[in-house]
């Protein structure tokens, strides 16, 4: 089993992780809870760079795992990367009463967790430069550690980046009346009948999926308190992120690299306006305008792609 760093504690084994990734939890006792993490280590013990990764909504890192995997693979001398999942997402670590207290599961509990995982990673790896990569809603969390670490923070890879007016979003528009009140509540107190439904009709329902991906969703679907947690982020989500922080993306602007679907329902029309945002200098930040079939959950069948776009921008910015 691979070593965990100090600020890992080992999670159960679990048939859905493999060597050399380790399954681990990430303690956050001043919040009150603990992540969901995934441990890749480099191949010597002091890493050129460490990779942290945010994922969207819902935070679960096992998404990711093929995605993660494929750039371990590319560069695992040099580089080790923890997946860090949303607080409350996970079905594997549990909570108390779901509905008591939802504050250590808010949207500024999960920033609070990821500059608290950005600081570990640092102490722990002083010498290594430090990227930091998130997907979908999870770029606006890695943009607000950037804001609160800029000193040990090399780069951003912001994937499918949903910064900015979620609500007015074509999917926004659509599902935001699911996450409000007393919506989470009634959809996780029912989601219990998911455990009669069989692994056979729920890969009828998503055929294109492989069956770790699904095996995945299903554990999710079997629990109520991460269902409510991610619903409830998604709320906070529609009411937090909205004016576009264009002052700060042009102050950080070249340490961005930027990769978006050719249509996002997620992102939408506020793709024009955080590509306006660098009009003044358009060179200074790393934009990719992805190929029309990799969809903004890409981590399901197009992770491998993604992988190699990572590679790039590693290779390209000295972190390999």
């Amino acid at each position: 089993m691979a070593t965990l760093p100090a600020f890992l504690r080992p999670a159960p084994p679990s048939s859905a992780i493999q060597e050399p990734c380790a399954n681990a939890i990430f303690p956050h006792p001043k919040l009150s809870a603990a992540a969901h993490a995934l441990w890749w280590p480099a191949g010597v013990q002091q890493p050129r760079t460490i990779l942290l990764f945010i994922p969207g909504n819902p935070g679960l890192v096992e998404f990711y795992t093929p995605f993660l995997t494929a750039i371990h693979e590319k560069c695992a001398q040099n580089i080790s990367i923890l997946a860090h999942g949303h607080l409350g997402h996970s079905p594997t670590i549990p909570r108390g009463d779901m509905y008591k207290d939802s504050s250590s599961i808010s949207l500024t509990a999960q920033v609070e967790s990821a500059i608290e995982a950005t600081q570990a990673l640092h102490d722990a790896y002083p010498q290594a430069q430090l990227v930091i990569a998130g997907h979908s809603m999870g770029c606006w969390i890695t943009l607000q550690v950037l804001r609160a670490k800029p000193d040990i923070v090399t780069s951003l890879f912001l994937l499918f980046p949903t910064i900015s007016h979620i609500v007015t979003t074509p999917n926004g528009q659509s599902l935001s009346w699911l996450f409000r009140y007393p919506f989470p509540r009634l959809i996780s107190s029912v989601s219990i009948l998911t455990w009669m439904l069989p692994l056979a009709a729920l890969r009828l329902l998503f055929p294109d999926w492989p069956l770790p991906q699904i095996l995945v969703l299903r554990k999710f679907l079997n629990s109520p308190s991460a269902i409510y947690a991610s619903l409830c982020l998604a709320d906070q989500e529609m009411k937090t992120i909205r004016d576009l922080d264009a002052a700060l993306l042009q102050t950080y602007a070249h340490r961005l690299h930027m990769y978006f679907a050719d249509e996002d329902g997620w992102v939408g029309e506020q793709k024009g306006s955080v590509l306006r945002a660098f009009h003044a200098d358009p060179g200074s930040v790393k934009v990719i305008h992805g190929h029309p079939d990799i969809p903004h959950a890409f981590c399901i069948n197009h992770g491998e792609q993604l992988a190699e776009q990572c590679f790039e921008w590693l290779h390209a910015g000295g972190q390999l």
